[in-house]
């Protein structure tokens, strides 16, 4: 290849990430921290991102003044630190939805379910410190609902929550995903969990959790279901 060429590819060629954004802005949709991009992302494209978050990390390492080249607990740190974000901690973002089989409610079931504690791992968006904590979910089926299997509710937990946000806005995505599939008469969500931007910086509060909850359809309009449902909720300190 002749140096013009080299050249010329080296001036034409756009960062995946750069494609990618190109790509959700010209479907004017939004790419906040907590939202999911999987169907912006092309095949192949993954390895190129987690190469791109590659190079950036070692920049912010370069930038903190840590020797990478001589430092044998840092050398591989930039590429362990792609990859945790990538496939692990915000997968969320870049995976589709995973597949949960629906059942229709055959024997008309309409009494509480109560699916909980899931464990449930995330990160702030404001520090990308850990959040760690469970979830409790209540259902009040109709004749006409769609029923999921009890590993369903982890597994679409998990893709909600492996993204970077704030735990408010968390648990109200949870609950649209779920009253959207399976179309209950009413929802209850609770979850309570560690912040880690209170545990290393700022107060440095060790002892502080944030439980909040999300209520819809009958569980916003009965008093007496609510109260059954948070009674039913076992001792969250056990």
């Amino acid at each position: 290849m002749s140096q013009d060429s080299t050249q010329h590819n080296a001036q034409t060629y756009v960062a995946v990430s750069a494609r990618i954004r190109e790509r959700i802005r010209g479907a004017k949709r939004r790419f906040h921290a907590n939202d999911n991009i999987a169907e912006f992302i092309q095949p192949g494209e993954m390895d190129e991102l987690l190469d791109e978050v590659q190079s950036r990390m070692k920049d912010v390492l370069d930038s903190l003044v840590i020797d990478t080249d001589s430092d044998h607990n840092t050398h591989d740190t930039a590429r362990r630190v792609a990859k945790m974000y990538l496939n692990e901690v915000f997968k969320g973002r870049y995976v589709s939805q995973p597949p949960v089989t629906e059942f229709p409610n055959a024997e008309r079931l309409n009494e509480l379910m109560i699916v909980g504690p899931i464990t449930v791992r995330s990160a702030c968006s404001h520090h990308f410190c850990p959040i760690m904590g469970r979830v409790w979910i209540g259902v009040m089926p109709n004749e006409h609902s769609n029923l999921i299997g009890l590993s369903k509710y982890a597994r679409l937990a998990e893709w909600i929550m492996s993204r970077p946000q704030i735990q408010e806005e968390a648990v109200i995505q949870l609950a649209k995903l779920l009253m959207d599939k399976m179309n209950p008469d009413g929802l209850a969500i609770v979850m309570e969990a560690d912040h880690f931007c209170m545990h290393w910086r700022g107060v440095k509060d060790m002892d502080s959790k944030m439980i909040n909850s999300v209520m819809r359809g009958v569980f916003l309009t009965n008093p007496d279901l609510r109260r059954e449902f948070l009674s039913l909720l076992p001792n969250k300190k056990a």
